[in-house]
């Protein structure tokens, strides 16, 4: 008899001391809306960031997957000037083999008589004329100037907007600054995606359907990547 009583004095001590060792459900309940306050704030404020990139690269993914049905006009402008003599006697001590730049008063030359921007920018200099590539989003161009004569020549071909959003789309000859946003615009929609995934995997227990929906999401592309894509 003694050892059942205090065997039924020791249980409720036993109780209380695993009590203790649970987490209180106030305090659960507090770091939960710690973390969801923190996940909506970043969810909302990284989707506001990557929302207007997101609009472009889902609008131009459907136009780059139909680029062939999509019909282009290019328009080709062209220019000519002659570079002025004293300028030209400078391009006479210019390299004759080179992808230096053109001088600085030559670049200015070709931004006033042809709205043309080359300073900085890497020629391919020959002993008869000096040619600068032009690339655009969306078109091409180039400028010449003939090394004898100073005629200098300035072409620009533009396939449309929808050709412009394409390549602005792949980052092609949009410069170092579209380069920089496209990787701050990944960030972005990361921080989107993985915020998005943290809240469902919160309100999952609520939400029966959400990773069946999930698990398509992730089967369909890669089923469609092992039976069509060969």
């Amino acid at each position: 008899m003694t050892e059942i009583a205090a065997q039924r004095q020791a249980e409720p001590a036993a109780q209380a001391s695993h009590q203790a060792t649970k987490p209180p459900k106030a305090a659960l309940n507090a770091a939960r809306a710690f973390w969801l306050k923190q996940l909506h704030s970043w969810h909302w404020i990284s989707a506001a960031v990557s929302l207007s990139g997101l609009i472009l690269f889902a609008v131009t993914g459907i136009t780059l997957n139909h680029a062939a049905a999509i019909p282009a006009e290019p328009v080709t402008v062209e220019r000519t000037a002659t570079l002025p003599a004293p300028l030209l006697e400078r391009l006479a001590g210019f390299a004759d083999e080179t992808t230096d730049p053109v001088p600085d008063a030559v670049a200015r030359w070709s931004v006033e008589a042809m709205q043309v921007q080359i300073a900085g920018k890497p020629t391919e200099t020959t002993a008869e004329e000096i040619y600068v590539a032009l690339p655009t989003p969306g078109g091409d161009g180039w400028l010449t100037i003939d090394r004898s004569t100073g005629e200098a020549v300035h072409e620009k071909t533009t396939r449309g907007w929808i050709a412009y959003l394409n390549d602005l789309h792949k980052g092609r000859n949009a410069g170092s600054v579209w380069f920089w946003f496209i990787d701050v615009f990944a960030v972005a929609c990361t921080i989107f995606a993985l915020t998005g995934l943290a809240l469902m995997w919160l309100h999952a227990k609520g939400r029966p359907s959400t990773w069946p929906l999930a698990a398509l999401g992730l089967l369909i592309p890669v089923v469609i990547a092992l039976i069509f894509i060969h």
